[in-house]
């Protein structure tokens, strides 16, 4: 899972956006169980990784006028 690049998400189209929110809130959720029941991550940083692609994803939409 690679941080997604501003310039990549002014790319995508709409629903191409929106699929991508859900699949990395959907991961968000997942990586976020698997710290509460005391498993170690993959990865240590990709909890924020993930926060900070959906955050990038919001802002872009906002300006857009998609959310």
């Amino acid at each position: 899972m690679a941080v997604l690049k501003t310039k990549d998400i002014r790319e995508m189209a709409t629903e191409e956006r929106m699929n991508r929110l859900k699949e990395l809130k959907e991961e968000l959720m997942h990586e976020r169980g698997v710290a509460a029941m005391g498993g170690a991550p993959t990865s240590p940083g990709k909890i924020r990784a993930i926060r900070t692609s959906i955050a990038r994803l919001m802002t872009v939409m906002k300006e857009e006028g998609e959310l």
